[in-house]
């Protein structure tokens, strides 16, 4: 497969923490990707101004210039989220506001979508992960359903989500998955 946009996948992580286990997941996610697959993550969430409608213009400010284009050059999206205080990260759900405009013409307008994270406490961040497909399926991609991956951060540890053979495997299925979605 070349690099085209079918094979790109854009990458949301939901904390902006450098030694995120999410992060991590993500890293592990682009790792298990299916060959020829480019899991490209946008690192810059946290440059985003909040959405404000009046700087929603043809001048736009450049991070969301920028996330806007990753996503248009992509045929699918995955979110990689914990869970704060039962619900999305402020800087993600900030991310999907600017993503969801052009309202009903956005850049992830019918792409396949899905959610999954790593997150304290023993669902593992599941409240987080089905408001996100909430919000996100709103602002325009089809979420796709059954590709959910909510892991208890105490079922890791301290190790890196690679040496848990089943949670590679879970997120192997999840990324095939979703590649597979891509039209």
């Amino acid at each position: 497969m070349s690099e085209t946009v079918s094979s790109k996948v854009l990458v949301l992580v939901g904390s902006l923490r450098a030694a995120s286990v999410n992060r991590l997941l993500a890293e592990l996610a682009a790792e298990v990707a299916p060959e020829g697959v480019i899991l490209e993550r946008f690192d810059r969430l946290g440059e985003l101004p909040f959405y404000n409608e009046d700087l929603d213009t043809e001048d736009a400010p450049e991070p969301v210039v920028a996330l806007r284009a990753a996503a248009a050059a992509a045929g699918a999206a995955l979110v990689v989220t914990p869970e704060y205080n039962g619900s999305v990260p402020g800087v993600l759900k900030n991310a999907i506001d600017w993503l969801s405009r052009p309202y009903g013409n956005s850049a992830l307008k019918d792409k396949p979508a899905a959610v999954i994270g790593v997150a304290l406490g023993q669902y593992g961040g599941v409240w987080a992960h089905d408001e996100t497909r909430k919000t996100l399926g709103i602002a325009g991609p089809r979420i796709v359903d059954g590709l959910e991956l909510s892991i208890p951060g105490a079922s890791l540890g301290d190790k890196h989500p690679r040496e848990n053979a089943e949670v590679t495997e879970r997120l192997r299925d999840v990324i095939g998955k979703l590649v597979a979605e891509i039209g």
